[in-house]
């Protein structure tokens, strides 16, 4: 871990304005959250964790146990930093769950979604730090007061404080639009999987073929496969999914008993 002084200047450089956000844990209590939130930060491409008065990160400690892949690089290369360093050299964002104030008290008040953040960012041109508090506690008022804007999670009012970790992963998951791209992302590519529209069409044909053995009302027959074409339009199902159902169509159709009716 190095100290604040070990660095230089986040300011330095116009590269360095349009870094992704840094992520900073205030006198977190236990080090299984400072892991937590690393493996968070890996997960959604954040790299740089700025920790003001940590807990000791033993390298065979839960810290590193939790922090899965993080503990090749974002927690070993983890900033140790006075909270008045990192109130002078960053633009910072104080995560709370507690917004019950108004626009007469401006400690908590405005603040920003996550998901309204990842749109305004990109526009701040100076390095930037999302600020998460303790586990009991969080952020102190008299913390927020030296921070430049407030964010909060959406949740339930009658219960709307999150643990440590649960809040920088969701924030962070939010805000990943500002670290990947999204070809970097690791979601199923549905124009690729979706099932080919010949199989599809070959399915649409035995669900006619199974209503006519159903003896469906003949007039709702063309009202009923429209809404069968939509319902599978919507699902975007793939070629292994389709197969089965063509399977199980087939097995309806051409029941023993249905034949010697």
């Amino acid at each position: 871990m190095t100290h604040g002084g070990d660095r230089g200047s986040p300011a330095a450089g116009s590269a360095s304005r349009r870094a992704p956000p840094a992520v900073a844990v205030v006198d977190a209590q236990t080090p299984g959250n400072v892991g937590t939130i690393a493996r968070a930060m890996k997960n959604f491409g954040f790299e740089d964790l700025l920790l003001v008065d940590p807990p000791a990160l033993d390298p065979d400690g839960e810290a590193y146990g939790f922090a899965g892949h993080a503990r090749d690089d974002i927690l070993p290369n983890a900033t140790e930093i006075t909270f008045d360093e990192l109130v002078s050299e960053y633009h910072t964002i104080g995560c709370t769950a507690v917004t019950n104030e108004d626009d007469r008290n401006h400690i908590r008040f405005p603040f920003s979604t996550p998901a309204e953040l990842a749109e305004r960012l990109p526009t701040v041109e100076a390095p930037t730090a999302l600020v998460f508090g303790r586990e009991r506690v969080g952020l102190t008022n008299e913390e927020l007061e030296r921070i430049d804007e407030i964010c909060s999670i959406p949740a339930n009012a009658d219960y709307p404080v999150l643990n440590l970790g649960q809040a920088a992963t969701i924030t962070l998951y939010e805000l990943r639009s500002l670290t990947l791209a999204p070809h970097e992302t690791q979601l199923p590519d549905i124009e690729r999987v979706r099932a080919p529209e010949p199989l599809l069409e070959r399915c649409y044909d035995q669900w006619e073929r199974l209503l006519v053995e159903l003896n469906h009302p003949e007039e709702k027959r063309e009202k009923t496969m429209r809404m069968i074409r939509r319902v599978y339009g919507r699902a975007d199902p793939t070629e292994r999914e389709v197969n089965t159902f063509l399977g199980l169509l087939r097995r309806a159709t051409d029941r023993p008993e249905r034949r010697t009716e």
